[in-house]
């Protein structure tokens, strides 16, 4: 990852800070965007994270003396090519191999003299990582790391692993995919609506983490969530017949439209408590006019159905109206059709705020084994639960592990607030 690569000189001179400064801009701009190209073209992720990785690498040690270029990813894209082709030729060299590699970097060279310097193929390769040879629980995360950037920690984070068992899952993928010469080409139309869902869902989950603010700066986590929803609309445009693009964009829009007032002078804000008027009203209309027309499209998915959640407390908070009942038939339908830990937390939620307090608890035991021990939601929704059917010592254990799980500053101090009252 860049991340790594960007370990060079010391920068004690203003060439160097200036040359590193561009490297980790470049990086954090266009890491996704690089490695996407490269690996689309020659067929091999990990080679193409390696050789982006000797780019920067070399990036921080001629840019201080030559200055840095007028285009930092133009230069970028060209030396991790280069290194894609010496290694190639060496492989070639060693053992005999098929120069299958070598011939695709030099088309792709080629073919970035004939058309734009720098094009954008992170859709495409969504697409590509979606491929039904590849084991279907680690598309998502092999998409959050090679296409959108993303390191281990965080997507271990969003699936509730360690990092470390990320970081060896995604090396035996990339593994398999090399050894098994999984194909890196562009699927057949036909072969996209089959690969859409896991598409859907990298893009849901790097929109998660932006908006969880897992360990990140804030210029970086607003990097994320835009970036999640330009590669939905990407997708909608792409396949504007598919009702869940749509639902899917309706859904971050929606979540997208409050993220101004989830705070007030740094402290975390609940749904409940939000002052409406910090909310973003045109983009609500964008996101009711998106999940109309994944209505309209006749086949209910569950993001439509998360999207139609928010709607429903938008609803009640502009029009005055109580929508409790219809948010919890709305989950009640989510669970039915697409059961997840967070589909059982909302329930539990949303059944506990109509006074169902033992619907409630019995919603959250069916969240799958051995998600709850890591699940921060899932303590939050319990704590108030507990605290709802007044076990007060329940209640306040339940919150304190629901803080010591929240990686958000902001959120860790409301919970204990909670647990204190």
């Amino acid at each position: 990852m860049w991340r790594c690569a960007l370990s060079g000189p010391s920068a004690d001179d203003k060439p160097a800070r200036d040359a590193r400064a561009a490297a980790e801009t470049a990086a954090r701009a266009s890491y996704g965007r690089l490695v996407a190209w490269l690996a689309s073209r020659a067929g091999d992720v990990a080679a193409a994270e390696d050789a982006l990785a000797d780019a920067f690498r070399a990036a921080l040690e001629h840019w201080p003396r030559r200055g840095v270029p007028a285009a930092p990813e133009a230069w970028l894209l060209t030396a991790a090519r280069r290194k894609l082709i010496d290694a190639a030729r060496r492989r070639r060299t060693q053992a005999g191999a098929e120069p299958a590699l070598l011939l695709a970097v030099e088309e792709a060279e080629a073919a970035s003299r004939a058309g734009p310097a720098f094009p954008d193929e992170r859709l495409k390769l969504l697409f590509i990582c979606a491929h039904p040879a590849i084991d279907a629980a680690m598309r998502t995360p092999l998409m959050l790391q090679t296409v959108l950037g993303l390191d281990a920690a965080r997507i271990a984070s969003a699936f509730l692993a360690s990092p470390a068992a990320m970081s060896a899952r995604l090396v035996r993928v990339k593994r398999k995919i090399k050894n098994a010469a999984i194909p890196f080409a562009t699927p057949a139309p036909a072969d996209l609506p089959a690969r859409l869902g896991s598409v859907l869902a990298a893009i849901y989950a790097v929109y998660g983490t932006g908006w969880e603010a897992v360990g990140g700066a804030q210029d970086d986590i607003d990097d994320l969530t835009q970036e999640a929803i330009y590669l939905a609309d990407l997708a909608r445009s792409l396949m504007p017949g598919e009702a869940e693009v749509w639902g899917l964009l309706a859904l971050m829009l929606h979540a997208e439209a409050r993220r101004e007032a989830r705070r007030a002078g740094g402290v975390y804000v609940p749904l409940r408590d939000q002052d409406t008027a910090l909310w973003d009203r045109s983009m609500i209309a964008r996101a009711e006019r998106a999940l109309a027309c994944a209505w309209a499209l006749g086949r209910v998915g569950p993001y439509q159905i998360e999207a139609a959640i928010q709607s429903a407390h938008a609803t009640a908070r502009f029009g005055g109206r109580d929508t409790g009942a219809d948010v919890v038939r709305l989950y009640a339908r989510l669970v039915e059709i697409a059961p997840s830990a967070g589909a059982y937390v909302g329930y539990a939620a949303a059944l506990t705020n109509l006074g169902r307090h033992d619907d409630a608890l019995g919603a959250l035991a069916k969240t799958p084994d051995g998600t709850a021990e890591r699940y921060q939601p899932y303590w939050a929704v319990r704590a108030r639960i507990m605290k709802n059917l007044g076990r007060a010592q329940d209640a306040a254990a339940a919150f304190a592990r629901a803080a010591g799980l929240a990686s958000d500053p902001a959120v860790r101090a409301f919970l204990n607030a909670e647990r204190t009252r």
